[in-house]
């Protein structure tokens, strides 16, 4: 089973910019569609962010012109860069496959603030 961790999070104001990273135990971004997803306090996991195996993107709406997902395949990693960060992407952040037969244990995630 593929294990994938997440790291990068922090507290940043709002404005600011951090870029996270999702490294995987062996090569799954040229298999997968893979996403990253974030559950904040009380809401449930919520998928914010997809790269498919073919590189189109999307994104969901709250997060458009602002979050921009990549991939590193040489690296098995994949990233997700934050810019313009409100208090409301306060969350934990996941990475994993988007199909949920093709995932994998979630990860202990990053923790992402965003607080003046």
């Amino acid at each position: 089973q593929v294990q994938l961790v997440e790291s990068g999070g922090g507290l940043v104001q709002p404005g600011g910019s951090l870029r996270l990273s999702c490294a995987a135990s062996r090569m799954v971004f040229m298999i997968y569609a893979m996403g990253w997803y974030r559950q904040a306090p009380g809401k449930q996991r919520e998928l914010v962010a997809l790269i498919t195996t073919g590189g189109s993107t999307n994104y969901t709406d709250s997060v458009k012109g602002r979050f921009t997902i990549s991939r590193d395949n040489a690296e098995n990693t994949m990233y997700l860069q934050m810019n313009s960060l409100k208090p409301e992407d306060t969350a934990v952040y996941y990475c994993n496959a988007v199909q949920k037969a093709a995932r994998g244990s979630w990860g202990q995630g990053t923790q992402v603030t965003v607080s003046s």
